[in-house]
């Protein structure tokens, strides 16, 4: 009876022991290390590098085993790269681990992030077979979660400045209206058709002054001889004619009761003019004549070679010399546009009485993104072929978050004008929609606008190059400048860009929260956090699982806010 009992039992151990070379066991969390300890979003997507260990006889000699790690989170998983290795007895090409050594190895793998990412596990899954036969490895768990601060890009993108189509408005236009007396050879009086050009030109400053939007600087009166003659002839002939001219405006002024200054001078021997009109004519050895005049200095020298060009002097006698006896009167005055008030008033109440300068000016007088498109909008009405306003409203559509409704403007624009702004804003699009090639595109076609650099910046966020980011952004106080500091863990920066940002919102709180939590500041995560679910409650339940708050999730303060 009792050797009937024991034949069982000894047959069931020899199985037990036989069994046990066959399998290989459950691997422990320990023998494996993942960099970065924390798995974090870069550039779009989820990188690790894991290093494992098989222990001392572990690895049977007969087996192979294929090793694959496994995002996994609630509702789904994603695998990465597998690497297979091999025992001492079995024939192939993978990484052979001795039994009785053990074995180290080293597997790099990248997963596309998702946002359920940001509570997840990291797991390492093995499929074993010792000779035949399969056999079971558990998988284990070898790191928690995806720190996604990256991925913040596409929410602190519509902080970014977009390109505005600048207005050409001027307040003061300065302007001039010219006339020319004209006088004969050797003579500096005026001639009575001569006269009648001064009453001409008189009218115009009576005019200009009598205008409730002009105001007159002065008027100018410049006098000229022409080369030829001596310069002891044409001092005195040009400093006659100046004379003479002004003494006609200032007589003509004090009969339309117009106070202006006038200001004159003379030129003895006009080479200047002379040099002008010779370069623009078609007369013969019109080469020969500037070569002249660029080879010698010396007035007379001068007169005496182009003299000697015989076959062309009468002709320089007869049609440009004669164009250089003259005294040129100008007036010089200014356009005074509407005031400021007057601007804003008539946007609202009458804005067909602005022009387009007018109104794309009078959208800068406002802060309210409301009144912008507003004005804008008319703007769109009145002038349907300048592609600023409807740039504008694609910048403003950007900012307010409906990028659907920006790309519409900004491609109606681009049919317009595909002007360098047009182009970083349509960047900004294909940016915030995810397409970075479509945005490098644009990018690279925005030379000139003072927004690129900045641009620039959000781009390489998206590529996951923060320092570059950093530097592209420069001294930019946005959302996403301060996103890529806090990246390129430059910290001290990046609280000084969150407490100067232009246009502050939920996510410039969140940040700062983020920030405190890196920098150990509990006061900074909790109010911050506060006041950015405050204004967006959204983003209470983000914290809730965003690692970047690991440290905070048994903070009862913390716990009450985010969720």
């Amino acid at each position: 009876m009792t050797k009937k009992l024991y034949l069982p039992l000894l047959m069931a151990m020899v199985v037990a022991l036989f069994s046990s070379c066959k399998k290989m066991g459950p691997l422990s969390a320990d023998y494996f290390t993942v960099t970065p300890q924390v798995l974090e979003a870069v550039g779009g997507k989820v990188p690790a590098t894991i290093n494992g260990k098989f222990p001392e006889k572990y690895f049977k000699k007969k087996a192979v085993v294929e090793v694959t790690p496994v995002l996994k989170w609630d509702g789904g998983e994603v695998k990465g790269q597998s690497a297979t290795f091999q025992g001492e007895k079995v024939e192939g090409n993978d990484q052979t681990i001795s039994y009785k050594m053990g074995g180290s190895y080293t597997m790099k793998t990248v997963f596309d992030y998702v946002p359920e990412m940001a509570k997840s596990e990291l797991y390492l899954e093995f499929k074993a077979t010792v000779g035949k036969k399969e056999v079971t490895i558990p998988a284990v768990k070898i790191a928690d979660g995806v720190i996604s601060t990256s991925e913040l890009i596409n929410n602190t993108l519509s902080n970014a400045n977009g390109a505005l189509g600048e207005d050409a408005f001027q307040r003061v236009i300065k302007e001039k209206h010219e006339s020319n007396i004209m006088f004969l050879i050797q003579q500096a009086n005026i001639r009575s058709s001569e006269l009648e050009k001064a009453k001409a030109f008189n009218e115009e400053v009576a005019n200009v002054n009598g205008a409730s939007n002009k105001k007159i600087n002065n008027i100018e009166v410049s006098a000229y001889a022409s080369p030829d003659g001596g310069v002891e002839l044409n001092t005195t002939l040009a400093e006659n004619r100046e004379n003479n001219t002004a003494k006609l405006v200032e007589k003509n002024l004090k009969k339309a009761e117009v106070n202006a200054a006038v200001d004159s001078k003379y030129t003895a021997q006009d080479w200047e003019g002379f040099q002008e009109l010779v370069s623009k004519s078609n007369i013969q050895d019109k080469e020969l004549i500037l070569r002249v005049l660029s080879m010698y200095q010396d007035p007379a020298q001068r007169e005496q070679e182009i003299k000697n060009i015989s076959s062309v002097y009468k002709t320089l006698a007869d049609e440009i010399l004669p164009q250089l006896r003259r005294s040129r009167l100008t007036l010089n005055y200014e356009i005074i546009g509407k005031s400021d008030e007057e601007i804003s008033n008539l946007a609202s109440s009458n804005p067909s009485a602005l022009n387009i300068e007018e109104l794309l000016y009078a959208a800068t007088l406002t802060k309210d993104p409301a009144k912008q498109t507003a004005i804008y909008t008319q703007a769109t009405k009145q002038f349907p072929n300048d592609y600023r306003a409807y740039n504008n409203l694609g910048k403003l559509a950007f900012q307010a978050g409906d990028v659907d409704k920006a790309e519409s403007y900004l491609k109606k624009a681009e049919s317009l004008n595909a002007a360098p702004e047009v182009n970083l804003n349509l960047g900004l699009v294909a940016l915030k929609k995810g397409d970075q090639a479509a945005a490098q595109t644009y990018f690279g076609k925005a030379a000139g606008t003072k927004e690129l650099g900045e641009s620039m910046g959000n781009l390489y966020i998206a590529q996951g190059q923060y320092e570059k980011a950093v530097n592209s952004f420069g001294d930019s106080k946005t959302n996403s400048a301060a996103l890529a500091q806090i990246l390129a863990k430059d910290y001290n920066k990046a609280k000084n860009t969150l407490d100067n940002v232009e246009r502050p919102d939920a996510y410039t709180d969140y940040l700062k929260a983020v920030l405190g939590a890196r920098t150990n500041n509990t006061s900074m995560v909790i109010n911050s956090l506060k006041s950015a679910v405050a204004k967006d409650r959204t983003l209470g339940k983000k914290a809730a699982s965003d690692l970047e708050f690991v440290k905070f999730f048994t903070n009862s303060d913390f716990m009450s806010i985010a969720q």
